[in-house]
């Protein structure tokens, strides 16, 4: 007994075909006793289940692992009928000590899989591969002289210009708006930021670290030598058809040298006002700001909240071959042909204020400056926009209005500033339900009513605007995850606005009372103006947001505690 007890515990691992699974959902379907077809390429194969079947036997019988739940592993196979391929997966469910669930695919989906090879982990295997053949760090060869020869002759090597090409496509393709490569005590990690979060996508160990971004360098066209003080560069690159420039920085830490790389994808930032989520009244005032002759118009918001993109769609439409338009930007973020942009280098003195200075001689008609950062640029702004001139920027301020008293603070007349200020708009970015995967949700009643309370001091006009009928049992959404959206239920941002039109009440506030923020807070109200947080609520209703979104970006102000039952 004992025997066959032991036999049992080695017997190999059964290999069976898949007669009655369906890959895409994995729910039972009558196929009778043929093997199930994998109708469609996944999606996503983790790097250790690709890693399952070498690569060039994978090419050779044509098999590849795509997917693995507990100890069933699931192949994909071109020819069931192939003698010599079986016997391949026998020996894989004997060595892995797996069961196999073989699966027939077609020649363009097994070429689909076999991109899973190329995947960051596949190449970063490689690298270190190659990296330990050609040379042996260690810690005291750093102060060998011919160290920085032997790490520029790794650069040189195709595992590490591959690996760093592959995690710029993967951060490209994973619709990424940032990738930060960042040493730690042991590694390097990767991390790609997507819809505003950051989340790991690799590991690099601590030898190949330097040498990935010290080739990253080379393509930003920066100093590799240079370690000890910040470097600032940027690189292009074609990414499936598509020209994508890079912004790099690079920052001293105290485990090494941290890169990150902004992506700044052109089709992205010609993006229309309407798509970004400007609605209703805000969207009327402010294309009407745009085709005055002369003011300025200002955008404001934490940073990282989508104030230059909002700026460069307006800028897109005032982009006509009768404007001479010019940009002062730190950095340029998008090269949009028909502006000219540029870029201020405060090292060599030309900064935002003596670059004002130069381009109001440039006989421009319409002119954006990245940031109002000091009071000579904003005194210089003020004045370009009461000559004659269209007038963009930003300013950090955490409201609308709150860029009235900062300004005055920054020492601007409060006259000059009132007859320069044509309209004020705050924004915050929000992460978009998937649409794909979008479903109806049930909330507490307490939140309910708190948002009914809120929708209820709008105007009927204004829910009109927004196609929102109060009358109607609102209805709220969430995304409960699918492969558009890798199973976040959250596909691409949004932003939400407030738009304040100065008009002569808010003229008189400024000049007579020194633009206090209370009396300019009554006079929004007194207008209607949606503040950021109702114009958040409608984009709920609307399906295009959740709660929890709202609530994160306007400071908790939404209740979400579920009611005491």
């Amino acid at each position: 007994m004992e025997n066959e007890k032991d036999k049992t515990k080695t017997a190999p691992p059964v290999l069976t075909m898949a007669n009655k699974k369906d890959v895409s959902d994995g729910k039972t379907v009558n196929s009778g006793d043929v093997t199930a077809k994998l109708e469609r390429s996944p999606k996503k194969i983790e790097s250790d289940v690709i890693g399952i079947i070498p690569e060039d036997v994978a090419k050779r019988y044509k098999i590849a692992a795509f997917e693995r739940k507990g100890n069933i592993v699931k192949i994909a196979m071109v020819d069931l009928q192939d003698i010599s391929a079986l016997n391949a997966l026998r020996f894989v469910s004997e060595k892995e000590r797996v069961e196999l669930e073989v699966y027939a695919a077609s020649q363009t989906i097994f070429d689909d899989i076999l991109k899973f090879y190329s995947g960051p982990a596949e190449i970063l295997k490689a690298a270190v591969q190659s990296f330990n053949e050609n040379v042996i760090l260690q810690e005291e060869s750093q102060e060998d002289p011919s160290y920085d020869n032997k790490r520029n002759e790794i650069l040189k090597d195709a595992p590490v210009t591959k690996l760093v090409q592959v995690i710029i496509s993967h951060a490209v393709e994973g619709r990424a708006s940032d990738i930060h490569i960042e040493p730690m005590d042991k590694d390097y990690r990767v991390r790609f930021r997507v819809d505003g979060t950051l989340h790991i996508n690799l590991i690099i160990p601590k030898a190949i670290g330097p040498a990935v971004i010290s080739r990253i360098k080379i393509l930003a066209n920066l100093k590799i030598d240079e370690k000890r003080k910040p470097q600032d560069g940027r690189f292009r690159t074609i990414s499936n058809g598509k020209e994508i420039d890079f912004r790099v920085s690079t920052l001293p830490v105290i485990a090494g040298e941290k890169v990150v790389m902004r992506i700044l994808d052109k089709e992205q930032g010609l993006a229309t006002v309407e798509s970004l989520g400007l609605m209703g009244s805000a969207l009327e005032d402010v294309k009407k700001s745009i085709t005055e002759t002369y003011g300025m118009i200002l955008f404001t918001g934490p940073t990282g909240s989508g104030k230059s993109t909002s700026l460069y769609s307006l800028l897109k439409i005032l982009n006509q071959e009768e404007r001479n338009i010019i940009t002062l930007e730190d950095p340029i973020e998008y090269n949009l042909d028909g502006l000219n942009q540029s870029q201020i280098k405060p090292e060599i003195g030309y900064t935002f204020a003596s670059g004002l200075r130069t381009i109001l001689r440039q006989d421009p008609n319409v002119i954006m400056v990245g940031e109002i950062r000091d009071s000579e640029t904003a005194e210089l702004a003020v004045h370009a926009a009461l000559t004659g001139h269209l007038m963009f920027s930003t300013l950090h301020t955490n409201t609308a209005l709150g860029a009235i008293p900062r300004l005055i603070d920054m020492g601007i007349e409060p006259f000059l500033l009132a007859s320069s200020l044509r309209i004020v708009v705050a924004q915050r970015l929000v992460r978009q339900v998937c649409a794909n995967c979008k479903e109806e949700i049930k909330i507490p009643e307490s939140v309910r009513k708190s948002i009914k309370q809120e929708i209820n001091k709008i105007s009927p006009s204004e829910l009109k605007k927004y196609g929102v009928d109060p009358q109607e049992e609102f209805k709220f959404y969430h995304g409960k995850g699918c492969d558009v959206c890798n199973g976040t239920g959250i596909k691409g941002r949004v932003a939400i606005y407030e738009a304040v039109l100065v008009n002569e009440n808010i003229r008189t506030i400024i000049t007579e009372k020194g633009g206090g923020e209370d009396l300019l807070q009554k006079e929004r109200e007194r207008l209607g103006i949606l503040t950021i947080k109702q114009d958040g609520i409608l984009k709920v209703v609307k399906g295009l947001t959740t709660i929890e979104e709202i609530d994160r970006v306007t400071e908790g102000t939404i209740t979400l505690e579920e009611e005491n039952v």
